[in-house]
Formats: structure tokens, C-alpha cells, sequence
């Protein structure tokens, strides 16, 4: 998929987490459709699927805090607890009470916790290789979340080789240049290169085995796609997640990896739009 350099999110807004970044598309009287992000990604992934939903839905996009241009800071707590906290808010200052929500990766760890233990309405929910069911990080994952600390500490060019190497790796037939320069940008100066392995250090499996055991609650139509070449959450985890759900529906995507978004939006986006656009 080709890069993008239009892509600006407009406005901010202050959270508990520091200033959000966020933009919203389409007709003001559409249909509420909240688009999350994973890590460590931001809105820009959602660009493509964000325009075409933007023709009949009203499309929140955010870059979470700590990602994106939305606020980096020393100290600050990135968490999925954190997230869905922010998120709550965020929902509370757009006036949303029962939006569509299509979360990818780690952003569907945040839908799931706000929907479960916060008690957030949705109407429905659709989840994009979700960070979801345990046990989940890589091995490069876990490596750089227990050594956070002296990775922080490598030289700018090879910190920046390591990051282009490890976001390369969530396409499967790869990224256009361009794109993977934009994914990578944000985690390149001072600020960004602490944040981007700030955000591994805290991310927690105990957030995810907090709601894991209550995915029988989910009330309501669920989605779940999963590219099927995803090779940092293997397609089975999104086989086992579904059949967690009452009533999900599950979503192969054929020669997409993690990073469904980039890999094949157009298929994406055509099974997002049959699943917003059901009667309930």
C-alpha cells in the first residue's frame, strides 16, 4: 500500500496520560465508528480503511499517549491500564455512548478491558489481530521488556536499524518504503527512542488475564480478522479467540500478516463494511 504523507490528526485533547492527539472524519450526523490503534503503530495505519468508512460513518481516530505525535514524556504510564483509562475519556469528551469500535493489536486489549471491567457500550465490536488471549509477546518482545533500560541506551543508527527490522516484520509481503518510514518516524529522536521501548516495558500479560476468563460475557455481534500469514500472533489465537465469544464471527485474510491494514485494506475494509453495515 502506497505511503501518505496528507495524513494529520488535528486536534488534542488532555488527558490523564498527557495531550491526545486525535482527528474525526466524515458526515458530523453519520453513524459513530471508534478506530484503535496497536503498537507500536498509531492512527496512520488506519488511514486507508478510516477515508473509505468516512463516506457514511462518522470515524474517530487517536494516536494513544506515548505513540504517534501524541505526548512522549519521561515517567510516563503507557499501560494497557492506562490506555483504556484514556480511552474512557476520550469517549466521555466526544459524547459517544455506544459507537462502533474496530481495534487492532494491543488497542483491542484496550477495547476489550474498557467494554468488560469499565462497563463501556458498544455497539459492535470488530478486533483485528487483537492482543487478546495468552500467552502473547516474541521472544524480541520480551527481551527488550526485561533489558527496557540498555536498549534505551543503543546508538541512534543502530536503534533505528532494530526498529525498522522489527516493524518491517508485521507485513507480510513488506512494506512500501515510504510507509515504513512513516511507521518508524515517530521512534527516532531522544524522546521517541526511550518511548518506543517504554511501551514494550509495560506491557503487561496481567492486563489481558485480567478479561481473558470473562470473553463469555461479550453481548454483543463481534468480529474477529486475522491476517493468516500474522507471524506475531499466529491465526490460531484468533481462531481460539472467537470461539471465546458468543456468537463472534471469524475472518481469515489471505497473504496478510500482522499488519492487516497495509497488507490488504481493501479486503479489510470490504469485511468491516458488511459487518458495520448488518441490522442489528
Amino acid at each position: 500500500m502506497a505511503t501518505d504523507t496528507d495524513w494529520k490528526l488535528t486536534r488534542t485533547f488532555t488527558s490523564t496520560s498527557g495531550d491526545v492527539r486525535w482527528d474525526r472524519l466524515g458526515p458530523p450526523g453519520g453513524p459513530p465508528v471508534v478506530l484503535l490503534h496497536g503498537t507500536p503503530f498509531s492512527s496512520y495505519v488506519w488511514r486507508a480503511v478510516a477515508r473509505s468508512l468516512a463516506r457514511d460513518h462518522q470515524v474517530f481516530v487517536w494516536d494513544m499517549p506515548g505513540y504517534g505525535t501524541s505526548r512522549m514524556a519521561a515517567g510516563q504510564d503507557v499501560s494497557l491500564a492506562a490506555q483504556s483509562r484514556v480511552f474512557t475519556e476520550l469517549l466521555n469528551h466526544w459524547g459517544l455512548e455506544e459507537p462502533d469500535v474496530v481495534a487492532h493489536d494491543f488497542g483491542g486489549a484496550v477495547a476489550l478491558r474498557e467494554h468488560l471491567l469499565h462497563g463501556a457500550r458498544y455497539r459492535v465490536l470488530a478486533l483485528v489481530d487483537p492482543v487478546a488471549v495468552a500467552p502473547w509477546g516474541s521472544p524480541f518482545f520480551r527481551l527488550v521488556g526485561e533489558h527496557s533500560e540498555v536498549f534505551e541506551q543503543l546508538p541512534p543508527a543502530l536503534h533505528a536499524a532494530l526498529v525498522r527490522e522489527y516493524v518491517g516484520s508485521a507485513s507480510s509481503p513488506g512494506l512500501h518504503p515510504g510507509v515504513l518510514d512513516r511507521l518508524v518516524e515517530p521512534w527516532l529522536d531522544g524522546p521517541g527512542q526511550a518511548a518506543f521501548y517504554r511501551q514494550i516495558a509495560q506491557a503487561d500479560q496481567r492486563y489481558t488475564d485480567e478479561i481473558q476468563g470473562r470473553y463469555g460475557e461479550i453481548g454483543i455481534p463481534t468480529l474477529v480478522c486475522w491476517g493468516e500469514d500474522d507471524t506475531w500472533i499466529p491465526v490460531a489465537k484468533g481462531r481460539e479467540l472467537a470461539a471465546l465469544i458468543p456468537g463472534a464471527r471469524f475472518e481469515p485474510i489471505a497473504g496478510a500478516g500482522h499488519l492487516v491494514q497495509e497488507d490488504a485494506p481493501a479486503e479489510l475494509t470490504a469485511a468491516l463494511f458488511a459487518f458495520l453495515q448488518q441490522p442489528l
